[in-house]
């Protein structure tokens, strides 16, 4: 019988693996054994444990669980190369993330353990995300809420100096094309917005089809009244969006970060706001989680916070969970499943997996 460990968590629940689970292997005929374990994040912060990177939980109480396991789904359980050498008869992790952070995929490689993933998960959440942090920092929303609340009436926000602009007719540039930009391009297209992105690894004509002019970085930051970041964290764009950068786009022009904290140098960021010279600022990821209370951008005008929420909705956990009970569903019928994060290991791995 298929023992397979359920690491849920607060988000992608415990329940919710299980219920998909149930669903996909119902049409296989598999009835496996569970065992289950919840992890504190959300209400703990996750970190580094070792060599891995956003877990939760511990390597012992993993190494606890994984006594006579066979499969493992989960968001943010440690995957050590520790925790591989503890479990023997470990063959196959399913992470329900868009990338697999907690998992070392050198040591999964190196035991034989299958590791699959979950792209795309919250592309729909995150773009509509996206957009509220556009609209909040381009309208000063969450400022002029905060002051009514405190029984200011801030009337001044309709005088000509401090009234913002409109996404219909604007520019908007997309740093990043990926499943979630091509979702915001769709929804700024229907503001009326004319979208141009910068994306080196996506055909311009794939771009033009979209209705998406293909652009080089600079042109984008000289052209777009608002930019947003969507790309992923490489060493190639770590800070890709630095001091130099910054001056480029026009006095006022609106910055919004959703994808990841280490695309964006923070340091410049506090004079050009107080200086008027970028117009607003919308957060969702930091360089440091949380950011400290000291903070200097807390103390800016025009910023617009959150505590990296852009993927959080229901659909997202039972998508997630979706993706990684079909991956499982297919690894017990055979198949490769398709959404693998570390294929080598086919080559040298278990009868039963189909090449």
């Amino acid at each position: 019988m298929t023992h397979i460990l359920i690491a849920g968590d607060h988000f992608v629940t415990s329940g919710l693996f299980r219920a998909a689970l149930d669903r996909e292997l119902a049409e296989t005929g598999s009835r496996p054994r569970y065992t289950e374990l919840t992890l504190p994040w959300p209400h703990e912060p996750f970190g580094d444990i070792a060599t891995v990177h956003e877990a939760s939980g511990t390597i012992d109480e993993t190494i606890a669980a994984l006594d006579g396991v066979d499969i493992a789904v989960t968001q943010m359980a440690p995957f050590t190369a520790e925790v591989f050498a503890a479990s023997p008869e470990l063959r196959f992790i399913g992470v329900c993330r868009g990338g697999p952070v907690n998992v070392d995929l050198d040591a999964a490689t190196a035991a034989g353990v299958l590791v699959t993933f979950a792209p795309g998960r919250n592309a729909q959440a995150a773009a509509e995300f996206t957009i509220g942090l556009i609209l909040a920092a381009m309208r000063g929303i969450p400022m002029t809420d905060a002051a009514l609340k405190q029984g200011d009436w801030r009337g001044d926000h309709y005088a000509w100096e401090n009234v913002g602009g409109e996404l219909g007719g604007a520019t908007v540039g997309l740093v990043g094309y990926g499943a979630i930009g091509r979702i915001v391009a769709r929804i700024l297209r229907a503001f009326g917005a004319d979208v141009v992105a910068f994306d080196p690894y996506t055909d311009p004509a794939a771009l033009a089809s979209d209705g998406v002019a293909s652009v080089e970085l600079d042109d984008l930051l000289r052209r777009s009244s608002v930019v947003s970041l969507h790309a992923r964290l490489t060493s190639e764009t770590r800070h890709l969006i630095d001091r130099r950068a910054l001056d480029l786009m026009p006095e006022g022009a609106v910055l919004v970060n959703s994808a990841r904290g280490g695309l964006l140098d923070y340091a410049p960021l506090p004079e050009l706001l107080r200086s008027g010279r970028l117009g607003g600022l919308a957060l969702d990821v930091y360089d440091v989680e949380p950011p400290p209370a000291d903070w200097p951008l807390f103390s800016a005008p025009n910023v617009v916070v959150s505590p990296h929420l852009a993927g959080a909705t229901r659909q997202t956990a039972m998508r997630a969970a979706d993706i990684v009970a079909g991956d499982v569903a297919d690894f017990l019928a055979g198949r490769t499943p398709e959404h693998l994060a570390n294929p080598a290991v086919l080559e040298r791995l278990r009868p039963g997996v189909a090449r």
